[in-house]
């Protein structure tokens, strides 16, 4: 950050009296510039035994496959946003869907928010930030062709949940069963 986008004026980075963290400063306004994590929401939908994904149209990771999902707007809550992301990237309704998974990842800034549910009325198509969207079988999942670490580690805790038919809320960071997986750490 260079300019203060209250007045315009160039800012500075130190940390406030009564703060413990680094932070952009209006020497001319004194307004202090928070920089917080970003919130990514998103869906997995399933139909049947049958897990939705996308291959995205968009940078990052521009052809590789991912589940519907994207960074949260402000007037909106997680599952509105998740559903929204939902319908732009998959045009996919979304029902019966419940909070199942949590991912801090503060080397990155951002916080991972995912819900699971079913494909209502069996209707998707690609959206504009998708170029294909398909219905995959477990032994069909492209591993090696997802886009990101969590999609891979989220996938496989769910075919995991999915052998019981218990779906717990996990909240961690990612984990390095994807590495051991997909060869991701040799990227």
């Amino acid at each position: 950050m260079n300019y203060c986008s209250e007045c315009g004026k160039p800012v500075a980075q130190r940390v406030p009296e009564g703060d413990d963290r680094l932070r952009y400063i209006c020497d001319h306004c004194d307004t202090i510039h928070y920089q917080n994590p970003r919130v990514v929401v998103g869906c997995l939908i399933t139909e049947g035994d049958k897990i939705l994904l996308c291959r995205r149209a968009i940078e990052p990771r521009k052809n590789f496959w991912t589940i519907p999902a994207g960074f949260m707007e402000n007037g909106e809550t997680m599952l509105q946003g998740a559903l929204r992301e939902s319908q732009e990237e998959a045009c996919a309704e979304v029902q019966g869907e419940t909070l199942y998974r949590l991912f801090d990842i503060p080397r990155i800034n951002q916080v991972y928010v995912f819900y699971r549910g079913t494909l209502k009325n069996g209707a998707f198509d690609a959206g504009p930030e998708s170029l294909e969207v398909r219905l995959f079988d477990e032994d069909e999942i492209p591993w090696s062709e997802l886009a990101f670490p969590v999609v891979t580690d989220l996938l496989m805790e769910y075919l995991e949940d999915r052998k019981t038919g218990q779906y717990p809320v996990r909240i961690d960071q990612p984990g390095p069963l994807w590495a051991e997986h997909t060869g991701w750490n040799k990227r």
